[in-house]
């Protein structure tokens, strides 16, 4: 599960700055996907250990930290298309997609993470 946060982690950084630099590296929320992706891959690596423990809980955190990116993501996607009235600019839709994607990223991370986590209760192993 360590690799899999480094990997959702390196694309939503990829997604982050494509968003900045699509919408002509105006706006720095753009970027906002990617310090989630910085902070589940530094989880990820922090999540290496050989200790069951801390290993389960940097998983659990990273986990944590894919849930609040999907909702911060879906949140904000839904407010802007509901103020925009079907109306938007190219850069409004373009965080509107950037912010959809976010969502969906960490909604799968998450979703994996809930599998692996009850895999290893299954298996009875503090492992995620």
């Amino acid at each position: 599960m360590a690799k899999l946060s480094m990997g959702f982690g390196a694309i939503l950084i990829l997604l982050g700055v494509w968003g900045y630099l699509a919408t002509g590296s105006v706006y720095p929320t753009a970027l906002i996907p990617s310090w989630f992706g910085l902070a589940l891959s530094v989880c990820g690596v922090l999540a290496r250990a050989a200790d069951g423990k801390r290993r389960m809980l940097w998983m659990h955190t990273a986990a944590g930290l894919g849930l609040l990116g999907f909702l911060g993501g879906a949140i904000r996607a839904i407010i802007v298309l509901a103020r925009a009235h079907g109306a938007l600019t190219v850069a409004e839709a373009i965080a509107v997609w950037d912010q959809m994607m976010m969502a969906l990223i960490c909604l799968a991370f998450v979703l994996l993470c809930m599998r692996s986590f009850i895999a290893a209760r299954r298996a009875g192993i503090n492992a995620a």
